[in-house]
Parts: structure tokens; sequence; C-alpha cells
């Protein structure tokens, strides 16, 4: 049977609007769409094995993320838009999986060989998430690296107080259980080249990061004592020293790079540590945590100021270092496009190491072109690139931090998998939600919610860590994380399932329901007869959306194609006793009327 437009487009716009199936805020923010919301009342449950399996689900790197993620999920959490105070998603990440990430629980089912081998360039999250997804698959995968070790710029870029070496090996053994192959050390370019791969292999993806660094056009950057961000972390990362460098160190940049350089020098026995950073100290593009604990460790900030020269002494190494005042960082059309006062100062320092940004080097000899920062030129919505067999992911493709690095390299080992089957690289694909996107959900807080502060964590003694490369933050304890999970405000919609009895007995959302309405053409009578017409569910939702009315059309409608009989078998006796009613039988005459 036929409904009318009008019961059609009632139930057309519940189903293509309802927010019941809207992702929360937290999950609809993070590259890899993890389940935040359920890992985190399984936490403040005290199912932490749920909540562990739930995390692995998507993300085979819990306690690295739980300690170094730039957690766009807090971002946006309601806790902070509303209270300026989120959940800590990744500190209830890393206690987590340290209490119950069990090796043995781990998913290790991989699909039958499909024969085909796939080399993935780079040991780092991209390349990594993009091997596990492959090999998942049933492709054979190699990775590649120059590295003799695993984690990419998470090893030589993020120091070892944030992120000890043995979490990464722990996770990284995930690759080899399964069945992942490592080439470590082997440079594409040099000890193999980008040609010869693509005669071994059946697709390639390039994740190698951006490990060049380069200097800015600054006076004076050739004088003994000037370095990179990127070689300077490298060698602390693997010795815990830096013996080219002084112990009087500037860092000039602002990002979290700056940060773990001017952290780290400390580390490595310095004397005094100058940050110099163009934008003004509320202005920093280091997280507020990396800013604060670098301000604990007594770093001297030298916030709206830019390197005039670098000053050499004598035998050409560095004396000092000259500033000038920031007038403006940019543009009026919002460019980067700094402009000075006259105003200047100089620091006396004897090492300045530069965290201005890094590029990604060529392997390819030139056979793809390259944009700003050296990323390659690719489909956004593909990662693919003019050669067919040649895909690319993470700093490579321009992801920024490690867990958009491992959706990318997901995004990729879609489209590679698509191009091995010889299947269309965009048809019946939902890009949108392949990294981070905005969610509709648009519901007001629930009725009791109140401004809980954030579970602070436990952190050492600035003046004791800041020499040493042990842990700062020791995480959070078993009260502390439940008592953090328990600021989770769950956000979802749904408020009508909570409203009415009658739905819950159907559906799991009036969006399910009605748009298998509108997929089939037709209903079970029940559910509309169901309804009792209060109208609570348009009452709670946020939208008005119309129910029981919908539902009061389709009855109109069974009606009308019923002979203006009722579909519901029991409603026939409820016909006879109306039709009886009005019968000679049981009619009987008033009193003296004739």
């Amino acid at each position: 049977m036929e409904f009318r437009t009008e019961v059609v487009d009632l139930a057309s716009n519940i189903a293509e609007n309802c927010m019941g199936h809207e992702e929360a805020f937290c999950v609809a923010a993070c590259p890899m769409h993890t389940d935040v919301k359920k890992y985190v009342a399984q936490i403040g449950g005290g199912n932490y094995q749920g909540a562990m399996e739930t995390i692995r689900e998507k993300l085979f790197l819990p306690n690295t993320l739980g300690r170094i993620c730039a957690h766009p999920c807090e971002v946006d959490c309601r806790r902070n838009t509303e209270f300026g105070q989120a959940i800590s998603v990744a500190g209830l990440k890393r206690f987590v999986a340290e209490k119950a990430d069990n090796k043995e629980l781990w998913d290790v089912k991989v699909k039958a060989s499909t024969g085909k081998k796939v080399a993935v360039i780079g040991a780092g999250p991209a390349g990594a998430q993009a091997a596990i997804d492959l090999r998942k698959e049933g492709h054979a995968v190699v990775i590649y690296d120059k590295l003799k070790v695993v984690g990419g710029m998470m090893r030589v870029g993020i120091p070892e107080y944030r992120l000890p070496r043995e979490v990464i090996d722990f996770e990284y053994s995930y690759l080899e259980d399964l069945g992942v192959s490592f080439q470590m050390g082997v440079e594409v370019g040099k000890d193999i080249s980008f040609d010869e791969l693509r005669v071994i292999y059946d697709a390639i993806i390039l994740a190698h990061g951006a490990h060049k660094g380069n200097l800015p056009p600054v006076q004076g950057k050739e004088a003994k004592g000037v370095f990179h961000a990127v070689e300077f972390l490298k060698e602390i990362s693997f010795t815990h020293k830096f013996v080219r460098g002084g112990k009087r160190i500037a860092i000039v940049g602002g990002g979290d790079v700056a940060m773990d350089c001017a952290r780290s020098s400390w580390r490595i026995g310095c004397d005094e540590v100058f940050l110099i950073s163009l934008e003004d100290r509320n202005n920093l593009p280091a997280s507020q945590a990396e800013i604060e604990e670098s301000l604990e460790e007594d770093v001297k900030f030298n916030n709206g100021w830019g390197t005039d020269e670098i000053v050499k002494n004598e035998h050409g190494a560095v004396s000092s270092i000259r500033l000038k005042k920031v007038a403006s960082v940019f543009n009026e059309e919002g460019r980067f496009a700094p402009t000075f006062t006259d105003e200047t100062k100089e620091i006396e320092v004897d090492t300045v190491i530069f965290a201005t940004g890094q590029q990604v080097e060529d392997i390819t000899g030139g056979l793809l072109e390259q944009q700003g920062g050296g990323r390659y030129d690719v489909n956004p919505d593909t990662l693919a690139t003019k050669l067919s067999d040649v895909f690319v992911a993470g700093d490579a493709s321009g992801g920024v931090i490690v867990v958009e690095a491992m959706a990318l390299g997901r995004k990729a080992a879609k489209s590679v998998d698509r191009y091995l089957q010889n299947r269309d690289l965009n048809k019946a694909r939902h890009i949108k939600k392949e990294l981070s996107y905005k969610t509709r959900l648009d519901v007001p807080l629930p009725k009791g919610t109140v401004n809980l502060p954030r579970t602070s964590g436990n952190h050492r003694e600035a003046r004791e860590r800041k020499r040493d490369f042990l842990p700062y933050d020791l995480g959070y304890t078993e009260e502390q994380a439940k008592k953090e999970a328990s600021r989770c405000i769950q956000c979802e919609c749904k408020l009508c399932m909570t409203e009415c009895i009658m739905l819950n007995d159907f559906t799991e959302c009036p969006q399910d329901l009605f748009s298998e309405f509108i997929d089939k053409g037709e209903i079970d009578p029940v559910i509309p007869y169901s309804c009792n017409m209060c109208g609570g569910c348009t009452h709670v939702c946020p939208n008005d959306y119309q129910i029981g009315e919908a539902f009061m059309g389709m009855r109109k409608d069974f009606i009308l194609h019923n002979d203006g009989k009722s579909p519901m078998e029991g409603h026939k006796a409820i016909e006879i006793h109306q039709m009886l009613g009005f019968s000679k039988v049981f009619c009987t005459k008033v009193k003296g009327v004739k």
C-alpha cells in the first residue's frame, strides 16, 4: 500500500535528521573515532578489561597515546566547551592500558592470503597502522625504515620522559604477532631504490615522516652551535646527551616541539634555558600542559620576540642571540607575516635550537611532486598519487599529530586494499568519517549537570624531574581514574527513548525505525497502533519531531486502505462491539417513549 505524501515527509524528516545515532563530540573529533564515551563509562564502572577491548577495537597504541596524544577529543569535549575543563581522555586511556592491556587477548586474526605484497616506507604511527590494516585483510606487508628502531618520530622526536621506549616496543610487538615483516636500517633511495620497490611489490605506501630539519633565513645561522630541533632531539633520544651543545641554550619556536627541546635541555645538563617565540603567551601553539610544565621547570619564556641575529664570537661560534619585539604575527588577511618594532634585546647563549618546523624528504627520485613542507601531492580523499600503485600517509601527506597520522595510515590502507582488488577508490565510502569531523549532535545538558573540576594527575616535583629522563607523569591511581570517569556527561540524544517505553519495544532509535519505513515503504501496523499519542517524545526532542503525528498518519492510511477498518486482528472484537451496540438486540426503549 502507499502512504500519503504528508506521512512520508514526516517520516523522511525524522529519518534524515534525527540525532539518535550522531556521535558524541569526543568520538567525532578523534581521527580514529575511538568510542571514548563507552570506554570512559566502563572505567567508571570498574570494567577495565572491557574498556581495554573497546580501545583496542580502534587503537594499537593505547599507552602511547595515553601519554603523548594531542587529544583533539578533549578540545571538543562538552565538559571543555561548557565549563573549560575537559575529561582527561588521554589520562584515562593510559590508566586502563597500564591496568589491563594483556598481550594474550590481542586480536591477531588475519584473513586468508591474497597473494598480494605491499611495501610501507616508514615505521612511524602512520606506516604501522597502514601495515596492520592491510595485514588483517590478508596481504603480505613489509615495513622499511632507515632507523634501526620502530616508532618513527615518536621514537626520535618525543623525549623519553614523556614516552618510555619500552612502551613503544611492547605496543609495536602487535605488528610482529600479526605477521608484518620489518626491514629496519634500510634507507630507501640509498640501500634500495624506489623503482626497485615498485617492481617487487604490488603497492607502496609512503609514510616516512618529516625528518628533515631546515633553518629559517636568520643572519648568523651558519655559526657553530646552531642546530635544528630534529637533530637535537634525535641525538638526545639515542644518547641522553648532545655533546655539540653548550650550557646556555636558546630554543626558537612556540610549539610542543619547542617545549620538548627546552625541557630536554635541562635533562642533558644545561645551566640556563631560554624559549623565544613570535607569539605572546596567550597565543602559543603549544599545548597548555606543555607550557605549564615548562614554566614549572624554570624555562625562561621570551614571548612576542623574533630572532634578529645570531651573534658570533671571534671563533665563529654563537655568543648571543639578538631579538626584536614583535608588532604583529599575522597580516589583515590572517596570513603569517610578522612585523617588528625597533625595540631589541640580546641574550647571552652558546647554543641555538630552531624548533620552527621540519620537512619531508623525497625518496621517489622526483617521480612525485611535493608541496609546502615537502608533503607529497595526493588526492585528499584517497591519498592516491599520480602513480597508480603509490599512496601516501602521515606527515608525508599532511598529517600533524600522532592519532591523525594513524587515521591517514588507515585511509591509505583502505585505498590500497581497493586498488589491489581493482575496486573504485571512492565508491560507497564514507570519506567524511575517515578523519575528524563535526558531529550534528546538539542537545541540552542533562538536568542537574554541575561543573565538576578535572581530577589532577600525579607529577614528580619539577626540580627533581628536570634532571633525568624518567617519566615525569606518574598517571592516575584507580580512585582518581574512577573519579575522573564519573565526570563524563555521556553525550547523546535519544531523549525520546528515555521518555517512551513503547519506542524501546521496537527500535534503538527513531532514525532506524523511520529509515526502514522509507526504504521498504511499509511498517508493521502494531508499531503505530502501539503509540498512545501522549506527545512525550516530541516534548523532549531537541528538534520537536512529530513522531506521534507520523504514527497517527500511518494509522489513518491503514484504515483508508482497509475499507475503513483497522488492520489489527485484535480490533475486530471492538468493531463487533460497535456494530452490536447500535443493533436492536442491544438497544432498549426509553421508558415512556413509543
